[in-house]
Protein backbone atom coordinates (compact mmCIF):
# COMPACT_ATOMS: atom_id res chain seq x y z
CA UNK A 1 0.00 0.00 0.00
CA UNK A 2 1.80 3.74 -0.84
CA UNK A 3 1.88 5.84 1.50
CA UNK A 4 -0.12 8.88 1.93
CA UNK A 5 1.44 11.85 0.73
CA UNK A 6 3.14 14.22 3.19
CA UNK A 7 1.36 17.56 3.87
CA UNK A 8 2.24 20.14 6.36
CA UNK A 9 6.28 20.49 6.08
CA UNK A 10 8.79 22.61 3.93
CA UNK A 11 7.95 22.28 0.31
CA UNK A 12 11.45 22.65 -1.07
CA UNK A 13 11.37 26.01 1.11
CA UNK A 14 15.31 27.58 0.36
CA UNK A 15 15.94 23.89 -1.11
CA UNK A 16 17.49 25.83 -4.53
CA UNK A 17 20.34 26.89 -2.52
CA UNK A 18 21.90 23.48 -1.21
CA UNK A 19 24.61 22.39 -4.07
CA UNK A 20 23.33 19.26 -5.99
CA UNK A 21 26.58 18.16 -5.64
CA UNK A 22 26.52 18.25 -2.47
CA UNK A 23 24.26 15.01 -2.21
CA UNK A 24 27.29 12.69 -3.99
CA UNK A 25 30.14 13.48 -0.88
CA UNK A 26 27.07 12.90 2.00
CA UNK A 27 26.01 9.55 -0.12
CA UNK A 28 29.49 8.42 0.39
CA UNK A 29 29.40 9.03 3.79
CA UNK A 30 25.86 7.44 4.25
CA UNK A 31 27.04 4.14 5.57
CA UNK A 32 29.66 5.88 8.35
CA UNK A 33 26.81 8.20 9.92
CA UNK A 34 23.94 5.06 9.61
CA UNK A 35 26.73 3.54 12.23
CA UNK A 36 26.43 6.42 14.44
CA UNK A 37 22.89 6.98 14.00
CA UNK A 38 22.22 3.46 15.30
CA UNK A 39 24.32 3.78 17.86
CA UNK A 40 22.79 6.63 19.34
CA UNK A 41 19.26 5.47 18.70
CA UNK A 42 20.10 2.00 20.42
CA UNK A 43 21.81 4.39 23.29
CA UNK A 44 18.99 6.51 23.60
CA UNK A 45 15.88 4.90 23.58
CA UNK A 46 15.58 1.73 25.70
CA UNK A 47 13.29 -0.12 23.55
CA UNK A 48 15.81 -0.67 20.78
CA UNK A 49 19.04 -0.82 23.35
CA UNK A 50 17.97 -4.87 23.83
CA UNK A 51 20.38 -7.14 22.82
CA UNK A 52 19.53 -7.28 18.94
CA UNK A 53 18.71 -10.44 17.29
CA UNK A 54 19.82 -10.95 13.56
CA UNK A 55 16.64 -10.05 12.63
CA UNK A 56 16.02 -7.01 14.86
CA UNK A 57 19.15 -5.20 14.01
CA UNK A 58 18.46 -5.82 10.59
CA UNK A 59 15.15 -4.03 10.40
CA UNK A 60 16.74 -1.56 12.95
CA UNK A 61 19.99 -0.93 10.46
CA UNK A 62 17.34 -1.01 7.23
CA UNK A 63 15.19 2.22 8.50
CA UNK A 64 18.18 4.43 9.87
CA UNK A 65 19.67 4.27 5.89
CA UNK A 66 16.40 4.35 4.21
CA UNK A 67 15.61 7.68 6.30
CA UNK A 68 19.24 8.76 5.70
CA UNK A 69 18.90 7.69 1.93
CA UNK A 70 15.52 10.19 2.03
CA UNK A 71 17.73 13.14 3.14
CA UNK A 72 20.22 12.58 0.35
CA UNK A 73 17.55 12.29 -2.01
CA UNK A 74 15.46 15.44 -1.04
CA UNK A 75 18.60 17.09 -1.99
CA UNK A 76 19.52 15.66 -4.91
CA UNK A 77 16.04 16.47 -6.06
CA UNK A 78 14.05 18.46 -4.07
CA UNK A 79 10.87 18.00 -5.46
CA UNK A 80 10.55 14.13 -5.22
CA UNK A 81 8.41 12.59 -2.70
CA UNK A 82 10.35 9.31 -1.79
CA UNK A 83 7.37 7.11 -2.06
CA UNK A 84 9.22 3.70 -1.85
CA UNK A 85 11.58 4.55 1.06
CA UNK A 86 8.13 6.25 3.10
CA UNK A 87 6.32 3.30 2.18
CA UNK A 88 9.10 1.31 4.13
CA UNK A 89 8.14 3.34 7.29
CA UNK A 90 4.86 3.06 6.40
CA UNK A 91 5.25 -0.93 7.03
CA UNK A 92 7.62 -0.60 9.82
CA UNK A 93 4.45 1.36 11.43
CA UNK A 94 2.34 -1.44 10.34
CA UNK A 95 5.10 -3.97 12.20
CA UNK A 96 4.80 -2.28 15.19
CA UNK A 97 0.83 -2.63 15.50
CA UNK A 98 0.98 -6.09 14.78
CA UNK A 99 3.51 -7.06 17.33
CA UNK A 100 1.05 -5.62 19.18
CA UNK A 101 3.73 -2.42 20.58
CA UNK A 102 3.15 1.07 21.01
CA UNK A 103 4.03 3.85 18.14
CA UNK A 104 6.18 5.92 20.87
CA UNK A 105 9.45 3.74 20.95
CA UNK A 106 9.46 4.07 16.88
CA UNK A 107 8.91 8.09 17.01
CA UNK A 108 11.43 8.78 19.80
CA UNK A 109 14.20 6.45 17.40
CA UNK A 110 12.83 8.93 14.31
CA UNK A 111 13.44 11.85 16.74
CA UNK A 112 16.95 11.04 18.46
CA UNK A 113 18.14 9.74 14.55
CA UNK A 114 16.99 12.77 12.76
CA UNK A 115 18.46 15.24 15.13
CA UNK A 116 22.07 13.27 15.42
CA UNK A 117 22.57 12.62 11.44
CA UNK A 118 21.36 16.34 11.24
CA UNK A 119 24.35 17.33 12.99
CA UNK A 120 26.23 15.15 11.79
CA UNK A 121 25.74 16.18 7.94
CA UNK A 122 25.55 19.43 9.38
CA UNK A 123 29.34 19.55 10.38
CA UNK A 124 30.16 18.34 6.84
CA UNK A 125 28.79 21.47 5.36
CA UNK A 126 30.38 23.29 7.83
CA UNK A 127 33.73 21.72 7.19
CA UNK A 128 32.82 22.38 3.64
CA UNK A 129 32.67 26.29 4.55
CA UNK A 130 29.09 26.17 2.85
CA UNK A 131 27.59 29.44 4.06
CA UNK A 132 24.68 29.67 6.64
CA UNK A 133 22.04 30.41 3.58
CA UNK A 134 22.52 26.40 2.89
CA UNK A 135 23.05 25.39 6.02
CA UNK A 136 19.58 26.64 7.05
CA UNK A 137 17.85 24.60 3.89
CA UNK A 138 19.80 21.38 4.71
CA UNK A 139 18.02 21.99 8.41
CA UNK A 140 14.83 22.69 6.37
CA UNK A 141 15.21 19.25 4.42
CA UNK A 142 16.23 16.99 7.63
CA UNK A 143 12.99 18.55 9.23
CA UNK A 144 11.08 17.32 6.06
CA UNK A 145 12.53 13.58 6.08
CA UNK A 146 12.06 13.06 9.74
CA UNK A 147 8.20 14.71 9.44
CA UNK A 148 8.19 12.11 6.03
CA UNK A 149 9.23 9.28 7.75
CA UNK A 150 6.70 9.58 10.90
CA UNK A 151 3.77 10.33 9.74
CA UNK A 152 4.56 7.06 7.17
CA UNK A 153 5.11 5.25 10.12
CA UNK A 154 1.93 6.93 11.70
CA UNK A 155 -0.38 6.04 8.58
CA UNK A 156 0.84 2.36 8.45
CA UNK A 157 0.24 1.78 12.67
CA UNK A 158 -3.21 3.25 12.58
CA UNK A 159 -3.70 1.32 9.44
CA UNK A 160 -2.54 -2.12 10.80
CA UNK A 161 -4.59 -1.24 13.71
CA UNK A 162 -7.85 -0.50 12.35
CA UNK A 163 -7.73 -3.86 10.61
CA UNK A 164 -6.41 -6.01 12.95
CA UNK A 165 -9.17 -4.95 15.39
CA UNK A 166 -11.86 -5.69 12.48
CA UNK A 167 -10.25 -8.78 12.11
CA UNK A 168 -10.27 -9.85 15.85
CA UNK A 169 -13.65 -8.90 16.10
CA UNK A 170 -14.89 -11.08 13.02
CA UNK A 171 -12.74 -13.34 14.39
CA UNK A 172 -14.09 -13.71 18.19
CA UNK A 173 -17.81 -13.34 16.38
CA UNK A 174 -17.25 -16.72 14.29
CA UNK A 175 -15.55 -18.41 17.79
CA UNK A 176 -18.84 -17.61 19.75
CA UNK A 177 -20.88 -18.97 16.95
CA UNK A 178 -18.92 -22.01 17.25
CA UNK A 179 -19.24 -22.45 20.93
CA UNK A 180 -22.73 -21.66 20.49
CA UNK A 181 -23.18 -24.68 17.77
CA UNK A 182 -24.92 -27.60 18.93
CA UNK A 183 -23.81 -30.07 18.79
CA UNK A 184 -20.89 -28.66 20.22
CA UNK A 185 -17.45 -28.30 18.00
CA UNK A 186 -14.50 -30.34 18.52
CA UNK A 187 -11.97 -28.98 21.63
CA UNK A 188 -9.39 -28.36 19.17
CA UNK A 189 -11.55 -26.58 17.06
CA UNK A 190 -12.28 -24.00 19.78
CA UNK A 191 -8.75 -24.01 21.04
CA UNK A 192 -7.51 -23.31 17.29
CA UNK A 193 -9.97 -20.19 16.61
CA UNK A 194 -9.88 -18.94 20.19
CA UNK A 195 -5.80 -18.62 19.70
CA UNK A 196 -6.50 -16.56 16.29
CA UNK A 197 -8.90 -14.52 18.46
CA UNK A 198 -6.78 -14.03 21.09
CA UNK A 199 -9.61 -15.56 23.24
CA UNK A 200 -8.05 -17.02 27.13
CA UNK A 201 -10.24 -20.31 26.72
CA UNK A 202 -12.17 -20.36 30.14
CA UNK A 203 -13.59 -23.52 32.31
CA UNK A 204 -16.93 -22.47 32.86
CA UNK A 205 -19.00 -19.86 31.14
CA UNK A 206 -22.47 -18.33 31.22
CA UNK A 207 -24.41 -16.83 28.03
CA UNK A 208 -26.47 -13.49 28.39
CA UNK A 209 -29.15 -13.30 25.97
CA UNK A 210 -29.86 -9.15 25.95
CA UNK A 211 -33.27 -6.47 24.82
CA UNK A 212 -32.57 -5.60 21.29
CA UNK A 213 -31.77 -1.68 20.83
CA UNK A 214 -30.21 0.39 18.16
CA UNK A 215 -27.26 1.32 19.59
CA UNK A 216 -25.53 -1.68 19.65
CA UNK A 217 -21.66 -0.54 19.24
CA UNK A 218 -21.44 1.55 21.91
CA UNK A 219 -23.03 -1.00 24.60
CA UNK A 220 -20.78 -3.80 22.72
CA UNK A 221 -17.32 -2.11 23.22
CA UNK A 222 -16.95 -2.04 27.16
CA UNK A 223 -18.37 -5.69 27.38
CA UNK A 224 -15.81 -6.85 24.81
CA UNK A 225 -12.96 -4.97 26.14
CA UNK A 226 -13.84 -7.20 29.42
CA UNK A 227 -13.60 -10.23 28.25
CA UNK A 228 -16.92 -11.16 26.71
CA UNK A 229 -17.27 -12.90 23.33
CA UNK A 230 -20.24 -10.09 22.32
CA UNK A 231 -22.52 -10.16 19.07
CA UNK A 232 -25.31 -7.99 19.35
CA UNK A 233 -26.47 -7.90 15.34
CA UNK A 234 -28.04 -11.90 16.25
CA UNK A 235 -31.21 -12.32 17.56
CA UNK A 236 -31.40 -12.43 20.57
CA UNK A 237 -28.38 -10.22 20.82
CA UNK A 238 -25.84 -12.79 22.74
CA UNK A 239 -22.84 -12.25 25.12
CA UNK A 240 -20.52 -15.38 26.05
CA UNK A 241 -19.10 -14.22 29.48
CA UNK A 242 -16.03 -16.51 31.18
CA UNK A 243 -15.89 -17.62 34.64
CA UNK A 244 -18.88 -15.72 35.56
CA UNK A 245 -18.84 -17.34 38.85
CA UNK A 246 -14.86 -16.46 39.49
CA UNK A 247 -14.76 -12.78 38.18
CA UNK A 248 -16.20 -9.49 39.56
CA UNK A 249 -16.16 -7.99 35.95
CA UNK A 250 -19.91 -9.14 34.94
CA UNK A 251 -20.98 -9.28 38.46
CA UNK A 252 -23.21 -6.76 40.40
CA UNK A 253 -23.69 -2.92 39.42
CA UNK A 254 -20.53 -3.01 37.02
CA UNK A 255 -22.09 -5.31 34.91
CA UNK A 256 -25.62 -3.50 35.02
CA UNK A 257 -23.90 -0.10 34.07
CA UNK A 258 -22.30 -1.57 30.95
CA UNK A 259 -25.31 -2.64 29.99
CA UNK A 260 -26.91 0.92 29.93
CA UNK A 261 -30.64 -0.17 31.37
CA UNK A 262 -30.79 -3.05 28.54
CA UNK A 263 -32.32 -5.64 30.07
CA UNK A 264 -30.76 -9.29 29.96
CA UNK A 265 -31.09 -12.75 31.11
CA UNK A 266 -27.84 -14.34 32.38
CA UNK A 267 -28.16 -17.90 31.57
CA UNK A 268 -26.98 -20.98 33.90
CA UNK A 269 -23.06 -20.93 34.37
CA UNK A 270 -22.08 -24.54 32.76
CA UNK A 271 -19.02 -26.03 31.12
CA UNK A 272 -17.65 -24.24 27.69
CA UNK A 273 -19.02 -27.11 25.72
CA UNK A 274 -23.02 -26.69 26.90
CA UNK A 275 -22.56 -22.77 25.78
CA UNK A 276 -25.77 -23.60 23.72
CA UNK A 277 -27.53 -24.87 26.57
CA UNK A 278 -26.94 -21.48 28.66
CA UNK A 279 -28.15 -19.72 26.01
CA UNK A 280 -31.41 -21.71 25.27
CA UNK A 281 -31.94 -20.76 29.22
CA UNK A 282 -31.12 -17.46 28.69
CA UNK A 283 -32.91 -16.71 25.85
CA UNK A 284 -36.36 -18.78 27.51
CA UNK A 285 -35.61 -16.70 30.57
CA UNK A 286 -35.68 -13.25 28.41
CA UNK A 287 -38.63 -14.64 26.31
CA UNK A 288 -40.91 -14.67 29.69
CA UNK A 289 -39.30 -11.51 31.05
CA UNK A 290 -40.75 -9.94 27.93
CA UNK A 291 -44.25 -11.49 28.80
CA UNK A 292 -43.50 -10.14 32.64
CA UNK A 293 -43.56 -13.36 33.74
CA UNK A 294 -40.12 -12.65 35.22
CA UNK A 295 -39.59 -9.18 36.02
CA UNK A 296 -39.32 -6.92 33.23
CA UNK A 297 -36.25 -4.75 33.83
CA UNK A 298 -33.14 -5.32 35.02
CA UNK A 299 -30.85 -8.28 34.96
CA UNK A 300 -32.41 -11.50 35.54
CA UNK A 301 -30.09 -15.00 36.31
CA UNK A 302 -31.67 -17.90 35.52
CA UNK A 303 -29.78 -19.83 38.66
CA UNK A 304 -32.63 -17.48 40.32
CA UNK A 305 -35.97 -18.60 38.84
CA UNK A 306 -35.47 -22.36 38.00
CA UNK A 307 -38.88 -23.35 38.86
CA UNK A 308 -40.41 -20.87 37.14
CA UNK A 309 -38.09 -21.86 34.22
CA UNK A 310 -38.62 -25.39 34.60
CA UNK A 311 -42.71 -24.74 34.70
CA UNK A 312 -42.76 -23.17 31.45
CA UNK A 313 -40.57 -25.09 29.95
CA UNK A 314 -43.32 -26.85 27.86
CA UNK A 315 -45.80 -24.20 27.32
CA UNK A 316 -48.97 -26.77 25.78
CA UNK A 317 -48.45 -29.24 28.88
CA UNK A 318 -48.72 -26.19 31.35
CA UNK A 319 -51.49 -24.90 29.52
CA UNK A 320 -53.34 -28.62 29.76
CA UNK A 321 -52.46 -28.48 33.63
CA UNK A 322 -53.71 -25.50 34.18
CA UNK A 323 -57.02 -26.34 32.23
CA UNK A 324 -57.46 -30.17 34.13
CA UNK A 325 -56.28 -29.42 37.16
CA UNK A 326 -58.21 -25.86 37.39
CA UNK A 327 -61.35 -26.86 35.87
CA UNK A 328 -63.79 -26.67 38.97
CA UNK A 329 -62.73 -22.59 39.20
CA UNK A 330 -64.58 -22.35 35.92
CA UNK A 331 -67.77 -22.48 37.77
CA UNK A 332 -67.16 -19.60 40.25
CA UNK A 333 -66.81 -15.44 38.71
CA UNK A 334 -63.90 -13.60 37.79
CA UNK A 335 -63.84 -11.90 41.35
CA UNK A 336 -63.91 -15.62 43.05
CA UNK A 337 -62.05 -17.17 40.79
CA UNK A 338 -58.80 -15.04 41.32
CA UNK A 339 -59.49 -14.70 45.61
CA UNK A 340 -60.38 -18.64 45.81
CA UNK A 341 -56.90 -19.48 43.91
CA UNK A 342 -55.14 -17.40 45.58
CA UNK A 343 -56.30 -18.75 49.26
CA UNK A 344 -55.68 -22.44 47.72
CA UNK A 345 -52.04 -21.68 46.78
CA UNK A 346 -51.45 -20.78 49.84
CA UNK A 347 -52.60 -22.94 52.19
CA UNK A 348 -51.08 -25.76 50.15
CA UNK A 349 -47.85 -24.07 50.93
CA UNK A 350 -48.70 -23.76 54.10
CA UNK A 351 -48.92 -26.91 54.99
CA UNK A 352 -53.04 -26.39 55.29
CA UNK A 353 -52.22 -24.05 58.09
CA UNK A 354 -55.03 -21.82 58.64
CA UNK A 355 -53.35 -18.76 60.39
CA UNK A 356 -50.38 -18.98 58.40
CA UNK A 357 -52.44 -18.30 55.28
CA UNK A 358 -54.74 -15.63 57.04
CA UNK A 359 -51.01 -13.94 57.72
CA UNK A 360 -50.12 -14.21 53.95
CA UNK A 361 -52.68 -12.47 52.53
CA UNK A 362 -53.21 -10.37 55.36
CA UNK A 363 -57.23 -11.49 55.43
CA UNK A 364 -59.04 -12.67 59.08
CA UNK A 365 -58.65 -16.42 59.80
CA UNK A 366 -62.67 -16.81 59.65
CA UNK A 367 -62.24 -15.08 56.15
CA UNK A 368 -59.57 -18.59 54.70
CA UNK A 369 -61.98 -20.85 56.59
CA UNK A 370 -65.13 -19.91 54.57
CA UNK A 371 -63.09 -19.46 51.11
CA UNK A 372 -61.83 -23.31 52.34
CA UNK A 373 -65.33 -24.55 52.67
CA UNK A 374 -65.86 -23.55 49.52
CA UNK A 375 -63.15 -24.97 47.97
CA UNK A 376 -63.84 -28.21 49.67
CA UNK A 377 -66.93 -28.46 47.53
CA UNK A 378 -65.30 -27.40 44.25
CA UNK A 379 -62.20 -29.71 45.11
CA UNK A 380 -63.47 -32.77 47.07
CA UNK A 381 -60.66 -35.21 47.55
CA UNK A 382 -58.26 -33.68 45.46
CA UNK A 383 -57.15 -31.33 48.21
CA UNK A 384 -55.90 -34.18 50.36
CA UNK A 385 -54.72 -36.16 47.55
CA UNK A 386 -50.50 -35.97 47.08
CA UNK A 387 -50.41 -36.60 43.80
CA UNK A 388 -53.49 -33.85 42.91
CA UNK A 389 -51.58 -31.49 45.51
CA UNK A 390 -48.86 -31.71 43.40
CA UNK A 391 -50.70 -30.51 40.41
CA UNK A 392 -52.37 -28.31 41.49
CA UNK A 393 -49.33 -26.30 43.42
CA UNK A 394 -47.85 -26.12 39.56
CA UNK A 395 -51.31 -25.64 37.95
CA UNK A 396 -51.73 -22.57 40.40
CA UNK A 397 -48.46 -20.99 40.69
CA UNK A 398 -48.49 -20.48 36.90
CA UNK A 399 -52.22 -18.95 37.23
CA UNK A 400 -50.31 -16.84 39.82
CA UNK A 401 -47.84 -16.01 37.35
CA UNK A 402 -50.35 -15.46 34.62
CA UNK A 403 -52.25 -12.90 36.24
CA UNK A 404 -48.76 -11.39 37.66
CA UNK A 405 -48.12 -10.64 34.38
CA UNK A 406 -51.34 -9.26 33.28
CA UNK A 407 -50.66 -6.31 36.34
CA UNK A 408 -47.15 -6.02 35.16
CA UNK A 409 -47.09 -2.90 33.33
CA UNK A 410 -44.93 -3.28 30.17
CA UNK A 411 -42.23 -0.40 29.68
CA UNK A 412 -40.82 1.58 27.02
CA UNK A 413 -38.99 0.60 23.38
CA UNK A 414 -36.17 -0.56 25.75
CA UNK A 415 -38.05 -3.80 26.92
CA UNK A 416 -37.09 -7.09 25.77
CA UNK A 417 -41.37 -8.17 25.16
CA UNK A 418 -44.80 -6.68 23.80
CA UNK A 419 -46.01 -3.55 24.49
CA UNK A 420 -48.24 -2.81 27.72
CA UNK A 421 -51.78 -3.84 28.12
CA UNK A 422 -54.16 -3.15 30.23
CA UNK A 423 -55.55 -5.77 32.71
CA UNK A 424 -58.58 -7.57 32.15
CA UNK A 425 -61.50 -7.99 34.25
CA UNK A 426 -60.45 -11.53 35.27
CA UNK A 427 -56.84 -9.85 36.42
CA UNK A 428 -57.98 -7.02 38.45
CA UNK A 429 -60.56 -9.60 40.43
CA UNK A 430 -57.44 -11.47 41.19
CA UNK A 431 -55.33 -8.72 42.63
CA UNK A 432 -57.69 -7.94 45.47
Amino acid sequence: MAAPTPHGVPDGLGAAAVPPDLALLLRDQLEAVADEVEEEVRRQVPEYARPADGTYRAHLRAGVVQALTLFVDHIADPRGQGAAITTTYYELGRGEALEGRGLDALQSALRVGGLHAWRLMGRTAEELGLDSSVVAALGELAFRTVHEVAEAAAAGYAEARLRSTDELERRRRRLLDLLLSDPPASPEAVQDLAHAARWPVPRQIAVVALAATADRREEERPLASAGALVDMGSRPPRMLVPDPEGSGRFGGRAFTLALRGRPAAIGPTVPLAEAARSLHWASRALGLMGRGILPRQGVVRCADHLSTLLLHSDEPILARLRSQRLAPLDSVSEGQRGRLAETLLAWLLSGSNVPDVAARLHVHPQTVRYRLRQLEKLFGDALHDPDARLDLILALRAESLHAQSLRTPSPGPRSPGTDASTCSARASSSCR
